[in-house]
């Protein structure tokens, strides 16, 4: 069974800090590309970062832009998200997502992912 399991969510201060981490584990399964989406309370899961295996792409959502940094090693099908000067409004449960391929057309879309990983919780405090 393949799984994605995240870690590193907590709680912070505003203009705060965390890394979170994904890691797969399992069968080895290989992958074109991964991502971070968060859902917050009482709102729809929203995308945040994917980091494309194929060419290297990196994306961002507007938002996030300038305070968060996608990275990870596509050997190990891992991938973390470095999260600087955090507000309130970043607060959510943040999943980790990976698409199998072979294509990775709209890594921004939760459509292009097949596996998710349980999420962790981000809380930042005013």
């Amino acid at each position: 069974q393949v799984q994605l399991v995240e870690s590193g969510g907590g709680l912070v201060q505003a203009g705060g800090s965390l890394r979170l981490s994904c890691a797969a584990s399992g069968r080895t399964f290989s992958t074109t590309a991964m991502g971070w989406f968060r859902q917050a309370p009482g709102k729809e899961r929203e995308f945040v970062a994917a980091i494309s295996w194929i060419d290297g792409r990196i994306y961002y959502t507007d938002s996030v832009k300038g305070r968060f940094t996608i990275s990870g090693d596509n050997a190990k099908n891992t991938v973390y998200l470095q999260m600087n000067s955090l507000k309130p409004e970043d607060t959510a449960i943040y999943f980790c997502a990976a698409d199998r391929g072979p294509y990775s057309i709209y890594p921004r879309e939760e459509v292009e992912y097949d596996i998710w990983g349980q999420g962790t919780q981000v809380t930042v405090s005013s």
